[in-house]
């Protein structure tokens, strides 16, 4: 071998020396994130994870509050409102809205939902621009698809509903044979 290249054999060796591989010690870096995980499980309380932005109420959690004190969206097989039938959920999934802006809009629902809020306006003395007091209750079988439930509530906000709850049926478990 030439003087020359045993030479820059030399150089590059110690210009990569640096990049050599060394033997890394996985023991006492699992035990540390094992002891951040167990301090981080045992000193964490529940709701102080999350703050709460100024500006903004947070919904009340409420149990057995009666059916008969809230306005009923039913959506099953068909729409319902108040017990009475709007139109079927697959006519609902299949509109499409008349406003650019708004496009979640279900038009037939939005005019059921308005004049339900407009008479209840009448009836309590409010003005238009008034904001309505009275939460609208859906309710929703397990077949209820998300999308579907997303234009079901942004229709109810676009009609004046602002307090908006979902409900479901409490079945019992059957542990039988």
């Amino acid at each position: 071998m030439s003087r020359a290249r045993e030479q820059r054999q030399i150089r590059r060796a110690k210009q990569f020396a640096k990049f050599k591989v060394t033997e890394l010690n996985l023991v006492p870096l699992v035990d540390t994130f094992v002891s951040i995980v167990f301090f981080a499980l045992t000193t964490t309380t529940v709701g102080e994870l999350a703050p709460v932005v100024p500006g903004v109420t947070l919904p009340q959690a409420s149990v057995g509050m009666s059916a008969l004190s809230q306005l009923t969206l039913g959506v099953g097989g068909t729409v319902t409102l108040a017990n009475r039938q709007i139109m079927s959920t697959a006519e609902a999934a299949g509109s499409a809205s008349d406003d650019p802006r708004q496009p979640l809009k279900i038009p037939a629902l939005y005019r059921e939902l308005k004049k339900m809020s407009d008479s209840i306006r009448v009836s309590r003395g409010l003005g238009p621009n008034d904001e309505l007091k009275l939460p609208l209750a859906i309710q929703g079988d397990k077949t209820m698809r998300y999308d579907l439930l997303s234009r079901f509530m942004a229709t109810a906000r676009l009609a004046g509903f602002r307090q908006l709850s979902l409900q479901v049926q409490r079945t019992e478990s059957h542990t039988g044979p």
